[in-house]
């Protein structure tokens, strides 16, 4: 069995949805995953935040333009009248549910019922369309099987034992669907797993199936070697190892949710990134297996924070960074780079919730510096290999850029380099001219 997850531009609309069928509808089983139709959740956050500031009205009105939406499309969805009305009966049950909200004490737990609704209609109005176009599929309730736990960690164990049970006692058809992005807690209440978990969601469930490939499909042909919402002249990657894929993923290349590799690595199986308006091309194929050494890609993340510890007391100190750490842990804030010398410590954060106790915390150490609007620069391939003189080779395409940090040397599939984020994208296309297009 493959398991195909369809992102939000792919179920954006009736006309996508039908594309999205035609695609599944091969003969060969398959689980497919299914993100809220695009716009979507952006309108349930937008709710929640009239909620929380006890705005009713302006909820009210949020909902009604989006239950216009969805009227739109249940009327051009189908053909029969019959599936109209079982639409419109979906339609009807979810936004009662959330006109409900505008009556009460709005709290988290209700805005995590409340994101959930768009995974909920996308699914049933699907599979709906499934049906009414003569394919047997089951509709499987994420909210059944999907489970984190107290850290608001993939629960492995508790979703491959819930699914088992699940798929033993479900009628053995071609086509199942699912929710991506949505589950419960540790508590059994409804959580999800932050935006773009629909790709973890695909992983997750590939992993605990043992499946024979995960297939991400959303609205470009694959991972680029640079990003080309900003840089001219990028080219597709058609294979890629999990290691680099990984390292694209978490420094912000948005293609790919950066935890989806992990499941997928664990059980070695394949993961290939495909594009959903263009389903003959190839796409990317990420496995064990990488094409070639040599630098592959460049990604970017942004909205990072920079800190700086300057303290004397470092010098020939033990313990001094377990300190240091153990005021992130007591945040719950994760480290992406870190950079040492004997007097001063600099690191960078890109949750900045607790940036202000943070930075108090810190002060006891000694000196303390913070930049903020940084973005971290991933230089990804399998670069440990490629020929002497490759740090040399970067470090002069770089001539000119301003950077704050560099990591180099944690992991053989990449290099790292801070910059403000105001020179962001002259660096993207600065490396791509002089490393990945010369």
């Amino acid at each position: 069995m493959k398991v195909l997850k369809f992102g939000g531009t792919s179920v954006g609309s009736p006309e996508n949805m039908r594309m999205v069928m035609k695609i599944i509808t091969d003969g060969e089983q398959k689980l497919v995953v299914l993100s809220a139709m695009s716009g979507t959740t952006n309108s349930l956050v937008e709710i929640s935040k009239h909620l929380y500031n006890k705005d009713a009205q302006a909820a009210r009105s949020v909902i009604k333009a989006l239950r216009d939406k969805y009227d739109k499309v249940v009327d051009e969805l189908y053909s029969a009248d019959h599936y109209k009305q079982k639409g419109a009966a979906v339609i009807a049950e979810v936004f009662g549910l959330l006109e409900g909200l505008t009556s009460k004490e709005f709290n988290e737990w209700d805005e995590k019922v409340a994101l959930a609704q768009g995974e909920l209609i996308s699914t049933r109005l699907f599979t709906l369309l499934m049906e009414e176009n003569g394919h047997r599929t089951e509709l499987l309730p994420a909210l059944d099987f999907m489970r984190v736990d107290e850290e608001r960690a993939a629960d492995m164990e508790a979703i491959e034992t819930l699914l088992s049970e699940i798929m033993a006692g479900t009628p053995k058809v071609k086509y199942y669907i699912t929710q991506g992005f949505i589950c419960r807690d540790a508590e059994g209440r409804i959580d999800n797993l932050e935006r773009g978990g629909s790709d973890y969601t695909a992983s997750l469930v590939g992993a605990a199936l043992d499946a024979d490939e995960i297939q991400i499909w959303t609205d470009i042909d694959g991972f680029h070697n640079n990003d080309p919402r900003f840089v001219a002249n990028t080219r597709k990657i058609d294979q890629l190892s999990f290691n680099e894929a990984a390292e694209l993923a978490y420094f912000g290349a948005k293609i790919l949710h950066p935890q989806t590799i992990s499941p997928a690595r664990v059980k070695n199986i394949p993961v290939r990134l495909k594009n959903t308006m263009n389903p003959g091309d190839g796409g990317t194929l990420i496995t064990t297996v990488s094409d070639g050494t040599g630098i592959k890609a460049v990604a970017a993340k942004d909205g990072i924070t920079a800190i700086k510890i300057r303290s004397g007391r470092m010098f020939m100190a033990y313990g001094f960074l377990k300190r240091v750490f153990e005021v992130f842990e007591t945040f719950k804030t994760p480290i992406d780079m870190i950079t040492t010398s004997e007097v001063a410590v600099s690191l960078t954060i890109d949750n900045t919730k607790y940036l202000k106790e943070i930075g108090s915390q810190l002060l006891q150490f000694g000196e303390v510096e913070i930049d903020q609007d940084m973005s971290i620069i991933c230089i990804v391939g399998d670069i440990i290999r490629e020929e002497t003189g490759f740090a040399s080779r970067v470090f002069n395409a770089l001539d000119g850029i301003p950077i704050r940090m560099i990591s180099y040397g944690g992991s053989r599939y990449n290099i790292s380099v801070l910059v403000p984020t105001s020179h962001k994208q002259t660096t993207l296309q600065t490396l791509s001219d002089k490393l990945l297009n010369e």
